[in-house]
């Protein structure tokens, strides 16, 4: 990274306007994640979604990417679920069907259309969700609460429409933003949703730390500092921790295998054109954090649908056994789910997210990295890699590499989703239970992985706009 070229770009006009543009759009969206959904006694609600947090894992994950906004029943509650999924669904369209994924490669003119048709199935998508937890949240409040909540047909529409109209606003803040060009926007919601968590989290920890009724830390006999030692400990190994989890999350978004690709030498009258040579970077963990996004979301929803029949159903034994068996186990829910320790219950769902992590990781690269394509565009630009040839050969080979590259990457993806688990594990061995101090690979995984993009879309924007200073 050039920092000192990316201060200097701040000189710019278009730059600064740009960025300035991009924090205006972020703060936009933190105001919108306080606008409450216009639907009876919001503090009803709020009660029945801290339920739903506590019993399905996949409402937390939708309230670490709505930036809170499930906590707080705003008009953002659905976030960018519905975009997510119609995302997955085009894409998983665009390549069983022939013609489509033709289209895809037809330029600048096919990706707007297919990008159009994934904001056109973001709609219903969001209206279903809306739906489903309206009806969820709704239920959930008439069994914590022994007055009745009757909703007419006007209250449950004008709910849909806002929450609807909530996450398209979302989806278009994301695309305004990947128009500035100094990011991509729904990554970026995405991260300052996840940063934004991070006052309440440090708030809770420093009232612990300096909540000295059971002592101060007292250090080498000669004065005490104002802190309860035990929490003081337990932080700075957890800061020790996370910078060195942080270090080799940089290096494993970073690794990459370069491939050196040769163009051959063309003569076209007095001209010669190509004989150089050029590199093709393949990166270790090319699908990013989007499996274990996926992976997050396919468990997750197991555990919702089995709310769903419980509320519908008071003590549906299936439902309650999609809830048990689909619901990450953690602090929140040890006492409760495992009174005699850990069983071999609990080992369940980290295995079933293991492997789900490492088969989308597989699956999503075989979709962004097409070998097959890349081998032709080389053939037809009369590029080759040594000692292989071009073609059909070519795509062997780089299909290799990347199947070998995937191994160590998925696992690698894998180990950093099972951060909260292990460490929950080791506290429960030492201590008898977790301590809800887990580190969340998910959000730092999201978190490190988009500030180096982001970083990097600014720093090849700042290197534009600067380049005449270097002449």
């Amino acid at each position: 990274m050039h920092f000192k070229t990316i201060f200097k770009s701040f000189k710019n006009k278009d730059m600064l306007k740009r960025i300035l543009i991009v924090l205006g759009i972020i703060v936009a969206y933190r105001l919108l994640a306080h606008v409450p959904v216009p639907l009876g006694d919001a503090n009803t609600f709020k009660d029945a979604i801290g339920n739903l947090l506590a019993k399905s894992d996949f409402g937390s994950f939708l309230n670490l990417i709505s930036g809170g906004g499930l906590t707080s029943f705003s008009i953002i509650l659905v976030g960018l679920s519905p975009f997510i999924t119609s995302s997955i669904v085009v894409q998983l369209i665009t390549k069983a069907v022939p013609k489509l994924e033709e289209l895809s490669q037809d330029g600048e003119a096919g990706r707007r259309k297919i990008n159009q048709w994934t904001r056109m199935l973001t709609v219903p998508l969001a209206i279903v969700q809306s739906i489903a937890y309206i009806f969820i949240l709704k239920e959930s409040a008439l069994a914590n609460t022994a007055s009745s909540i009757d909703l007419s047909t006007g209250q449950w529409f004008l709910a849909v429409t806002s929450m609807t109209a909530g996450s398209i606003i979302l989806m278009w803040l994301g695309e305004l933003i990947t128009e500035q060009g100094i990011g991509n926007g729904i990554s970026m919601v995405i991260f300052a949703s996840i940063i934004s968590q991070l006052p309440t989290t440090l708030a809770s920890l420093g009232a612990s730390l300096f909540d000295t009724s059971n002592g101060s830390l007292s250090l080498f006999g000669w004065f005490n500092l104002p802190v309860n030692p035990t929490v003081f400990w337990i932080m700075l190994g957890f800061a020790v921790a996370l910078i060195i989890v942080i270090y080799f999350l940089v290096k494993l978004n970073e690794a990459q295998r370069i491939i050196t690709i040769n163009y051959a030498k063309r003569v076209h009258g007095n001209s010669s054109y190509g004989g150089i040579k050029s590199i093709l970077p393949i990166k270790l963990i090319a699908a990013g954090v989007v499996p274990v996004i996926f992976a997050t979301s396919f468990l997750a929803l197991p555990a919702l649908i089995g709310q769903l029949i419980q509320t519908m159903d008071p003590g549906n034994e299936f439902g309650a056994g999609l809830v048990s068996l689909f619901t990450a186990p953690s602090a929140s829910n040890f006492a409760s789910e495992y009174p005699d320790g850990i069983t071999g219950k609990w080992f369940i769902y980290p295995a079933m997210y293991f492997i789900l992590v490492v088969a989308f990781t597989y699956f999503y690269t075989s979709i962004i990295f097409n070998t097959n394509e890349i081998a032709d565009n080389l053939q037809k630009q009369g590029g080759f890699i040594e000692k292989v040839r071009p073609g059909l050969a070519t795509a062997k080979y780089l299909n290799k590499v990347v199947v070998r590259l995937n191994f160590f990457g998925a696992f690698a993806l894998g180990l950093i989703a099972m951060l909260p688990f292990i460490t929950d594990y080791i506290f429960i061995l030492t201590l008898g239970y977790p301590i809800g101090l887990s580190i969340s690979g998910t959000g730092l995984l999201i978190v490190v992985t988009v500030a180096l993009e982001s970083l990097r879309q600014l720093d090849s924007r700042a290197l534009m706009v600067t380049y005449d200073d270097y002449k």
